[in-house]
């Protein structure tokens, strides 16, 4: 299926200041029946963000309205553990469309990438002040630029680049998803074979 384009996003960010938040933290295993895409999102972090009781811990932050917005800073080492790609659904449908860390698993990493979630690599640094310009700030905003490979934070002007796979970049850019990108090229793919000799 494609996905929302993804150019530049500018948006105020939910702090999860935890290192290595493995898979089954973001989406417990009790919760990967389901074989589409969808409805994940109500139980991302679902461990961390209700009581037995279902209702809301009012110390986790997708509990607190103080903070909101389309991209999740979390801390070194997000996404380890198994390689359940519901780990990024789950983001995804929560409306998360960037998350960046000073450390990605390469498995979740490429999930994200798949399901048109950026995940955005930074410094140590760099993510410390991330954090420091939420905690000043919640309403500051983080500025993503996917084709610049940049990402700012409005309320200081710093910026860091960031690396991406290029294949990944131009899929996310245009929305597609590895079978768009065959649908899109299909004209030539039908060319090749037909001018190509046996």
């Amino acid at each position: 299926m494609a996905y929302d384009k993804f150019t530049v996003l500018s948006s105020t960010a939910v702090p999860l200041p935890i290192e290595n938040v493995d898979t089954d933290q973001i989406i417990p295993a009790r919760f990967l029946k389901a074989i589409e895409r969808k409805g994940f999102g109500d139980n991302l972090f679902r461990d961390w963000r209700y009581n037995q009781d279902d209702t809301p811990k009012e110390n986790f932050v997708l509990n607190n309205p103080t903070y909101s917005g389309k991209i999740l800073v979390g801390g070194k080492n997000f996404g380890s553990g198994s390689s359940r790609e519901h780990a990024a659904w789950s983001v995804y449908d929560y409306g998360f469309r960037c998350v960046v860390s000073s450390f990605f698993a390469d498995i979740f990493k490429n999930n994200c990438l798949n399901i048109g979630v950026l995940p955005v690599q930074v410094s140590a640094e760099f993510l410390a002040e991330i954090f420091a310009a939420i905690e000043a700030d919640p309403g500051t905003e983080l500025i993503v630029d996917l084709p610049a490979q940049s990402i700012s934070i409005g309320a200081t002007g710093a910026k860091e680049s960031f690396a991406i796979n290029s294949y990944k970049k131009e899929n996310m850019i245009n929305g597609f998803d590895d079978i768009d990108y065959l649908l899109n090229i299909k004209d030539n793919i039908r060319n090749f074979a037909e001018n190509t000799p046996l």
